[in-house]
């Protein structure tokens, strides 16, 4: 099982996106996380292209937000891509940013028990899928474990 989490954040937010894939990492998941990507000097198609090149090897998108994110231009569209990539989905919203309406309907993390929780239902999830995979359900294991991510992930956090 392999848990690869592409972190989506707004330049203004690279300390706390590092911080997040940090203990990511340290929690057994792996990240694409852009700060360290020598490659984002493409600009407009290129870099289009190349970052949905990045969210086809991840199996996840952690956005964070923040009061900067609505400035943003690639994060929401980062989040459609995953989105429609069904990928599975959150958000870590920071400080007293507000959950985008249009977010609301995914799971969003304030802490880092909330982290730990993420974690947990990452690999729960991704164990489902492979479960699914070997019993013969190949089309239809990712649209399951999506599903059970998101589920799973926003009762255990309290969130309906």
């Amino acid at each position: 099982m392999v848990v690869k989490v592409f972190v989506s954040h707004k330049k203004e937010d690279a300390e706390q996106a590092s911080a997040i894939s940090a203990y990511l990492v340290a929690n057994g998941l792996q990240v694409y996380l852009d700060v360290i990507d020598g490659q984002l000097a493409k600009s407009g198609p290129d870099l289009a292209d190349y970052i949905r090149a990045q969210l086809d090897q991840c199996t996840q998108l952690l956005a964070v937000i923040s009061a900067q994110t609505q400035a943003s231009w690639w994060v929401p569209w980062e989040i459609g891509v995953a989105t429609e990539k069904e990928r599975f989905f959150a958000s870590f919203v920071s400080g007293t940013a507000a959950v985008p309406e249009y977010l609301a309907k995914w799971p969003y993390l304030r802490t880092h028990a909330d982290l730990q929780k993420y974690v947990q239902e990452s690999k729960r999830a991704e164990l489902l899928v492979e479960d699914r995979v070997q019993k013969g359900y190949r089309t239809t294991a990712r649209a399951s474990g999506f599903r059970s991510f998101h589920t799973s992930l926003k009762a255990a956090l309290g969130q309906r």
